[in-house]
């Protein structure tokens, strides 16, 4: 059962934002102005004692004074006068917040812990669930609401939910850029209230939602979110960047948010178990929810590679073998017609190499071939020279039967529009042979612990 105040974080009605500010330099303008411009179709309350009016809404000197309901508040003042502006928030019945506001616990002082706890008293009296204190916030772009920064407007399926701002608006911004898009963001900051497994449970039943990539240092409760984790994986991927791994990295861990980091080996073998996918990187998190979004869930043992690249095909053999995957033999009947159909200085192999002056056609008579073959699971595709028409082809074989692993790079104008175009029709394209294998090596594990749940 979703709790309906962390509902009303992602799907409010209406939005205070205390602290808005007329000074385009100040957080609080770029918050309040950043929900406006992502199109958030309901109400919006600047609060702001000192303001008759920011960017053309009435403000309000107090959240108390606003005529209406408010669903969703938005700190965005100084920590020693939140515990305050959050009593007045309860007072007014808000059911979720967002305290972008630092100098809390994560400062190190008792100072900064006293505040927390009184901020945490406070929400508990009220029925108030919060993110942060000392986060970036969160973002809905399916309903427009902004509530961070930057400003970021593309609704897609990834979820991130992120103990670090910058790394969350480093992974909303790859999806953007690339024509994917996200289905929600939050920024986790010190956990002091919401933390990675409410949002996880959230998550799980948001059909908007297809993957959810976590960054984490700390884990809030490690038997909860194990459930929770293994709950939500049977239904859609879940891949997990967590840091905090050597000695040093702890101490970095603690000082940045006030988390305990734990032992990474124990995150390791607790996160497989339960079917979530662990990576060593924020490309690889972005990677794997790409691609586990996006590609069929079948099981991949063997596998072919198609280039126009000779040097891609070899990187690309080189993982495959790497990762434990079974490179497909051609069977004499494939080859021979692949040779009547392809030039003759083409390599009827594995990879099989259409080599530099490949076009679109001559990839389509390749799939038509090796789709014959049954012993293929997979076919990796590189596309390595700007080749036009790539995603038309991609999109003709693409959920006929076999895993297609589009690569794409060295195409320059014409790879961006080819890859926007895969994207688009939910294709996940990759930029390079490496990432596109890794993250089929990671299709293949998930698919094997949801087997092995009896779930595929």
């Amino acid at each position: 059962m979703v709790d309906e105040r962390i509902k009303a974080l992602f799907e409010p009605r209406s939005v205070a934002v205390i602290g808005a500010s007329r000074n385009p330099k100040k957080t609080g303008h770029i918050i309040l102005k950043n929900i406006i411009d992502a199109g958030f179709k309901g109400k919006v309350y600047p609060i702001n004692p000192k303001a008759g009016e920011i960017l053309g809404l009435k403000a309000y000197p107090s959240i108390k004074e606003v005529p209406d309901e408010v669903d969703l508040a938005v700190f965005v003042i100084p920590a020693r006068f939140v515990p305050d502006a959050m009593e007045e928030a309860g007072e007014k019945g808000v059911k979720a917040a967002v305290v972008i506001s630092g100098g809390f616990r994560e400062l190190g002082t008792p100072e900064g812990r006293e505040l927390e706890e009184r901020l945490k008293a406070v929400a508990k009296k009220y029925g108030i669930r919060f993110l942060g204190p000392n986060c970036q916030g969160v973002n809905n772009p399916h309903l427009g609401l902004c509530a961070s920064w930057p400003l970021i407007k593309a609704a897609g399926p990834l979820a991130i939910v992120s103990q670090s701002g910058t790394f969350a608006a480093t992974f909303e911004y790859w999806a953007e850029r690339e024509g994917i898009g996200i289905s929600k963001m939050a920024a986790l900051g010190n956990k002091a209230d919401i933390n990675e497994i409410d949002l996880l449970e959230y998550l799980g039943e948001d059909p908007n939602t297809k993957a959810v990539a976590l960054y984490i240092e700390a884990v809030s409760d490690g038997r909860r979110f194990l459930e929770v984790a293994e709950e939500v994986s049977r239904k859609k991927p879940v891949i997990v960047f967590k840091s905090g791994r050597t000695e040093s990295g702890a101490k970095a861990v603690a000082s940045h948010t006030g988390s305990l980091a734990g032992s990474y080996k124990v995150y390791l073998a607790a996160f497989k178990k339960v079917g979530a996918i662990p990576v060593d990187s924020l490309e690889e998190l972005y990677d794997y929810a790409k691609g586990l979004s996006m590609l069929p869930r079948k099981l991949v043992k063997t596998v072919q590679i198609v280039t126009s690249s000779g040097g891609s095909g070899i990187v690309s053999t080189d993982y495959a073998e790497m990762l434990g995957f079974k490179m497909n033999q051609l069977k004499e009947d494939v080859a021979s017609a692949l040779r009547s159909k392809l030039p003759s200085h083409c390599i009827i192999k594995n990879p099989l190499d259409l080599t530099g002056d490949a076009d679109a056609a001559r990839y389509d008579a390749a799939f038509e071939e090796l789709f014959k073959d049954e012993d293929i699971d997979a076919i990796i595709t590189i596309f390595g020279d700007p080749i036009e028409g790539a995603a038309e082809v991609i999109e003709k074989w693409y959920g006929k039967g076999k895993v297609i692993v589009p690569i794409y790079l060295g195409g320059g104008e014409v790879e961006e529009v080819e890859r926007l175009k895969m994207h688009k029709k939910g294709i996940p394209v990759f930029p390079t042979p490496e990432r596109g294998v890794k993250t089929l090596r990671a299709l293949k594990d998930y698919v094997e612990w949801l087997r092995s749940k009896g779930l595929a």
